[in-house]
């Protein structure tokens, strides 16, 4: 069964010269454009919402040398960059 559904839809500038230009280009109806459009962002926004997020798995890697420490950063800096970094 189809819905047929008529409504007003304010399109900012830009988004309604995208749509025009790609309508000419694709030798489509504006109405068609939009609602390929509208089908792609829906269907992504599905598919983003079923994602599994990211999780790190943390690594080892190994401890710190003899001598380093990270409780003074700007030391630590120092002797991997050297001091010209600053």
């Amino acid at each position: 069964m189809e819905f047929i559904v008529r409504t007003t839809l304010t399109l900012d500038d830009d988004i309604a010269a995208k749509l025009a230009s790609a309508s000419r280009k694709s030798r489509k109806s504006f109405k068609e454009v939009v609602n390929a459009c509208l089908r792609r962002g829906l269907l992504d926004a599905q598919v983003a919402q079923k994602a599994r997020p990211f999780v790190v798995q943390p690594q080892s890697m190994g401890g710190l040398k003899p001598g380093i420490s990270l409780d003074k950063i700007s030391a630590l800096q120092d002797d991997v960059d050297g001091a010209w970094r600053r």
